[in-house]
């Protein structure tokens, strides 16, 4: 009775031995004792992928396919949910690919993870890993099928193009055939060519011309050899050498020469007696000559102002607008006088904007001063004439350096156009004050003046 119980228990333990040891062989097939994340991915087509098929990560098992879940629409993706063992966790990475892949032609289908950059963070559980369409073996055959047909009827094209070739070819060869036939029988131009005796006779007088052309050349080459000696008997190279010699004489005399009349402008430009250089006398006797001419205007101006020869200038008509102040110009009985011809131009009829904000002369303006020139008459071209400038600028300074602009592109006009002599034609800045009893209190603009004498 013992034996038997003995017998039923030792049954038993090796029973449970083994149903455990399969229990933990079929686990660690199926890795259900290792710790997994789980992952998803997205596919169209499944292309066979089942719950259950195989999960590989860099071509190593790494777990399961454990759900899928089915669209709701047919534009819609199936939802692949992945256990993927943790120790492969590292190479999963926010940029790994999911594809599906087969064993052989016709083996299982199962899921591959690529690993994916080294720079790309590592991917997080429950995240949605992008996936790559399956290529099915009916689309290969297709292609495959549509290239066949494409190289089939290529190699029919090409081989019509072959025939044509070899027809060609064909055809010249025996057109070169018949050509080198005719040439032996003597038919065709060329035939003639060769079998006309009178052209080989004139071939051969041809080469006789030649022949006798290189004979006068050699009689040519002995004529020069002669001449060649010829010379050297009359010893003409020892003539040039002699000749030679005479030039360079002359030259190192005119070379004395030039030495003795740069020795001669050396004494005659070099320090006199008190040591200064004749280069310095001329610039002193120059800046003299300088101060002399100041001095002589000064004392000419200064007789222009005085009380006993001030009547003889002012009749000569002796003045310098540039000596004269606006406020002396308008009060001159001569440039201020009602019986002096003068005509009065406005400035928006005489100026307009230039490209850089400055004033310039219109089209319209360089008219009205041509008109202004006619109405004056002859005597603007015997009397001295004066460009007066106006301008009605606020401020002060600014009126007299525009009414200055003015007169001087009136001015730079006039002496352009007419023949006038610059020292006739004379510039007054006067703001916009004119001289008194002209009828004008203001203007802007110009005034054209001959200053005529009464």
């Amino acid at each position: 009775m013992s034996r038997q119980y003995l017998a039923v228990g030792i049954f038993i333990i090796v029973g449970a031995t083994l149903f455990a040891l399969g229990i933990f062989l079929i686990g660690s097939r199926h890795e259900a004792f290792a710790q997994h994340i789980v992952l998803y991915t997205e596919f169209v087509d499944l292309d066979g992928v089942t719950k259950g098929s195989k999960v590989q990560v860099a071509g190593m098992d790494a777990g399961q396919v454990t759900k899928i879940d089915v669209p709701r629409s047919p534009t819609g993706r199936f939802r692949v949910q992945m256990k993927v063992d943790e120790q492969l966790h590292g190479l999963v990475r926010a940029d790994s690919v999911v594809t599906v892949d087969t064993e052989g032609v016709v083996g299982d289908t199962f899921l591959t993870i690529h690993p994916g950059s080294p720079n790309a963070a590592i991917a997080k559980a429950d995240s949605v890993l992008q996936s790559k369409p399956p290529v099915s073996m009916s689309d290969l055959l297709t292609h495959g099928v549509g290239i066949m047909n494409d190289a089939d009827a290529t190699l029919k094209q090409v081989a019509g193009k072959l025939n044509t070739a070899l027809d060609g070819v064909n055809g010249a060869v025996s057109n070169a055939n018949d050509l080198l036939v005719g040439l032996k029988e003597g038919r065709g131009p060329a035939g003639m060519f060769l079998r006309d005796e009178k052209m080989a006779a004139q071939i051969r007088a041809t080469m006789s011309n030649v022949q006798s052309t290189t004979s006068n050349l050699n009689q040519a080459s002995a004529r020069v050899n002669i001449l060649v000696a010829d010379v050297q008997q009359r010893r003409l190279p020892q003539t040039l050498d002699d000749t030679m010699a005479q030039i360079r004489s002359a030259s190192t005399r005119a070379n004395e020469t030039l030495e003795q009349v740069h020795q001669s402008l050396s004494q005659a430009l070099g320090p006199d007696a008190n040591g200064a250089t004749a280069g310095q006398n001329i610039s002193e006797a120059l800046t003299n000559i300088n101060i002399a001419t100041g001095n002589m205007a000064e004392d000419t101006e200064a007789l222009k102002h005085n009380f006993f020869f001030r009547g003889f200038f002012n009749r000569r008509g002796y003045y310098s607008l540039a000596n004269l102040s606006p406020q002396e110009y308008r009060r001159s009985e001569l440039f201020g006088s009602t019986h002096s011809p003068r005509a009065w131009l406005q400035a928006q009829a005489l100026f307009q904007q230039g490209p850089h904000g400055a004033e310039e002369l219109s089209e319209s303006g360089k008219h009205a001063i041509d008109g202004a020139v006619a109405s004056l008459g002859n005597s603007i071209f015997t009397h001295p004439i004066v460009i007066e400038g106006y301008s009605d600028t606020p401020q002060p300074a600014d009126a007299l350096s525009s009414s200055y602009a003015r007169s001087q592109l009136v001015r730079n006009y006039l002496e352009a156009r007419y023949p006038f002599a610059a020292k006739k034609v004379g510039v007054m800045p006067l703001s916009e004050t004119p001289p008194p009893r002209l009828g004008h209190d203001h203007w802007s603009g110009v005034s054209i003046l001959v200053a005529e004498k009464k």
